[in-house]
């Protein structure tokens, strides 16, 4: 097995096909619960992913119950719905547009941090989405890290998703996720991905 001094990459090929090469995005599940502590222990390990000032604007909800599902799906765009409402769990991703606040505890080397964002709203805007994507990603990462398939989705009705979930403003919604163990194979074949010489220039 290649080492980290004979192979360019650390982490071992089945963590590497585990994460990313063999991972999918699932739009079906098996009816086999996700319990709490795999999130939290999938949040545990992700949550060291860096963000600009430690900010760590990412806020999780957890839709477990039928119910709270039923009350997505209707801002949900019409081909996300069914799924959704099948799969075991499913996230809902926000960013705290007023992650500023906890600046002075989360990066006490800048103690000007929490002015600098509090003095302009549209930075702090552009930061928490910017870093919450960042943060999304990871948590991405993380699922597939437990053995679990997700299924992300931006197709829904932002504005009503934060008026049913998030009414006092804070929160400001990213990603809706469903989370569990994929039924059956891939409905269709992984897409194309770009080379490195598309994607990499070096000056």
């Amino acid at each position: 097995m290649p080492t980290p001094t004979t192979h360019p990459l650390a982490l071992d090929p089945a963590a590497q096909d585990l994460l990313f090469r063999q991972a999918r995005t699932a739009d079906r599940f098996t009816d086999e619960p996700v319990p709490d502590e795999v999130v939290r222990a999938v949040h545990e390990l992700v949550r060291h992913g860096p963000t600009a000032f430690n900010q760590q604007p990412l806020r999780l909800l957890m839709l477990r119950s039928a119910t709270s599902r039923a009350r997505l799906a209707p801002h949900l765009s019409r081909g996300n719905r069914e799924k959704t409402l099948r799969a075991p769990l499913t996230a809902l991703l926000a960013v705290d547009t007023r992650f500023h606040q906890k600046l002075p505890e989360l990066f006490p080397a800048y103690p000007g941090a929490a002015e600098l964002y509090a003095a302009d709203a549209e930075l702090r805007e552009h930061s928490a989405l910017l870093n919450g994507a960042l943060q999304a990603a990871y948590f991405l990462i993380g699922i597939r890290a437990a053995g679990l398939a997700a299924g992300p989705m931006s197709g829904f009705d932002e504005k009503g998703v934060e008026r049913e979930f998030f009414p006092d403003g804070a929160l400001r919604a990213l990603l809706v996720v469903n989370i569990g163990r994929p039924a059956g194979p891939p409905s269709r074949p992984r897409g194309p991905r770009l080379p490195y010489d598309e994607v990499c220039t070096t000056l």
